[in-house]
C-alpha cells in the first residue's frame, strides 16, 4: 500500500477528531478536557510518522482512538495529580477493543458531549465557543467567522469556558434527562454552526467540507428520533438542513467553481434528501409551537420547491424573513430579507430595507456586505461603486473560490469602471 498523504491523514482527523475528544471526556473527566484534545493532536502526528512508513491500517479510526486512548492514559499515569485509585481503574479498561456502551439517555459520545458544552455554567457565547473548538475540531479564525467577532476573542471564551467547566466538576455520564430538554436549544445553536462550517468553510482552499454537513445532519436525525428531543423544532431543524445538504451538490461546477443559486443547476441536487427534507418540514408543522427553524426551513423550501431561479416565490421569501426577524433578530437576517425584497420589488426598494439595519451592526469585515452592496449598485446602474464593493468584499472573501467567484462577477461589469 502506498504511503498515505497529509491530506488523508487529515481527512481521519476532521472526521474522528469530534469522536475522539468525546470519547476520550467520557472516560477521564470533563477535567481533562485539555488533555483529551492533546492525545489526539499526539495521535494524529503519530499517524503522519507512522502510516508513511507502514501504510494506513486496515482500521484507521480505530487505530486513531487507541493511540490516543493510551496517549491520555499514559499521561495521567505520570501525573502525581492522578491517583492510585483512578489509575487502577483506568488499567482495567480494554485498550485492544472499542470503548464500552454508553448506558445513559444519549447513547452517542458526541452527542452528549454537546450537551455537556451547554451546561448551565456557561453563558451561550462560551458554551458554543467551546463546543465548537472542542467537539467540531474548528480553529479560531472559524469560530471568529461564526460569531463575527476576532480570533483574540474566541480564545478568551474558550479559556473561560474549560476553566468554569473545570471548576463546577462536571460529570459526562450523569446527564438528567431534564438536563438534555433544558440544553436542547444552544444544542441545535452547535450542530447549526458545524453545519454552516461545512456548507460555507473557512478553509482558504475548501470552500465546502461536505463530512461536516453529514455529520452535523447525523446528529440532527439523532435529536429530531430520540425520545426526549423529539418534536416539531428539531423535526424543521432537521428539515433546515436537509434542505441545504441536497443543494451541495450543485454549488460548484464540475471544474470547482463556487456556484450562486441562480447559476445551479438544479438537476443535479440530491432529490432524495430533499424529498427527505419535505417529509420532516411536514412533520415539523404538526404542532402549535413555531421556531426560527420552522422560518428558515419555510425559506430553504420556497427555493427547492422553485422549478427555477425566475419562478422562485419571493413573496413568500419575504414573508418567512419577516417572521425569521420576530423570532430571531439578526443584522444577518436583516440583509437577507433586504436581497429579497430586491428580488420582489426591485433594487430601490432593496435598498431601502438594507438601509434599516443599523451603522456598525454588521462588522466591516463581513465580506458578503459588500457584496451586497455591489449588486445593488450594479442594480442601479453605477458600476464605479460597485467596482469598489466587489473588490473590497475580494480583499475579504475567506476562500479561493469565493475570490474566484468575485473575480467573475468584476469581469462582468462594463469595461473602464
Amino acid at each position: 500500500m502506498p504511503p498515505p498523504t497529509p491530506a488523508l491523514v487529515e481527512h481521519f482527523f476532521r472526521h474522528e477528531y469530534a469522536r475522539l475528544v468525546a470519547s476520550l471526556t467520557r472516560r477521564f473527566g470533563v477535567r481533562h478536557l485539555g488533555l483529551a484534545e492533546d492525545a489526539v493532536q499526539a495521535a494524529v502526528e503519530r499517524a503522519l510518522r507512522s502510516w508513511s512508513l507502514r501504510g494506513v491500517p486496515d482500521n484507521p479510526a480505530g487505530w486513531l482512538h487507541q493511540v490516543a486512548y493510551r496517549f491520555a492514559l499514559d499521561s495521567l499515569r505520570r501525573d502525581l495529580r492522578w491517583t492510585p485509585l483512578h489509575v487502577s481503574r483506568s488499567a482495567d479498561w480494554p485498550t485492544t477493543s472499542p470503548p464500552p456502551p454508553v448506558d445513559a439517555e444519549v447513547q452517542d459520545d458526541l452527542l452528549r458531549m454537546i450537551f455537556v458544552c451547554c451546561d448551565p455554567v456557561l453563558s451561550q457565547e462560551l458554551m458554543v465557543a467551546l463546543a465548537l473548538k472542542t467537539l467540531c475540531g474548528f480553529g479560531p479564525t472559524e469560530i471568529a467567522r461564526a460569531f463575527l467577532t476576532t480570533e483574540a476573542n474566541v480564545l478568551k471564551r474558550i479559556t473561560r469556558a474549560k476553566e468554569r467547566l473545570r471548576a463546577a466538576g462536571i460529570d459526562p455520564t450523569a446527564l438528567a434527562a431534564a438536563d438534555i430538554r433544558t440544553r436542547l436549544p444552544d444544542a441545535l445553536a452547535v450542530v447549526y454552526l458545524l453545519f454552516n462550517e461545512g456548507y460555507s468553510s473557512t478553509q482558504p482552499d475548501q470552500v465546502i467540507r461536505e463530512d461536516l454537513c453529514e455529520e452535523a445532519v447525523r446528529l440532527a436525525l439523532l435529536l429530531a428520533e430520540h425520545p426526549l428531543t423529539a418534536g416539531t423544532e428539531t423535526a424543521a431543524f432537521l428539515a433546515l438542513l436537509l434542505f441545504h445538504a441536497g443543494r451541495l451538490t450543485g454549488r460548484t461546477s464540475a471544474t470547482g467553481d463556487l456556484c450562486l443559486l441562480e447559476d445551479q443547476d438544479r438537476a443535479a441536487w440530491d432529490w432524495r434528501l430533499l424529498a427527505e427534507g419535505f417529509r420532516w418540514l411536514a412533520r415539523a408543522t404538526t404542532g402549535t409551537v413555531v421556531t426560527r427553524y420552522h422560518a428558515e426551513a419555510w425559506i430553504a423550501a420556497e427555493h427547492c420547491r422553485a422549478p427555477d431561479f425566475a419562478h422562485t416565490d419571493w413573496a413568500a421569501i419575504v414573508d418567512a424573513y419577516d417572521l425569521l426577524l420576530k423570532l430571531a433578530p439578526s443584522p444577518v437576517h436583516q440583509l437577507n430579507r433586504a436581497i429579497a425584497i430586491s428580488r420582489r420589488d426591485g433594487v430601490e426598494a432593496g435598498k431601502q430595507a438594507l438601509a434599516q439595519i443599523p451603522p456598525g451592526h454588521i462588522p466591516d469585515t463581513y465580506y458578503l456586505w459588500h457584496a451586497t452592496l455591489a449588486e445593488f449598485a450594479r442594480g442601479s446602474g453605477d458600476p464605479a461603486a460597485a467596482r469598489a464593493s466587489l473588490l473590497r468584499a475580494r480583499e475579504l472573501a475567506p476562500t479561493v473560490a469565493e475570490r474566484e467567484l468575485l473575480d467573475r462577477r468584476l469581469a462582468g461589469l462594463s469595461p473602464g469602471c
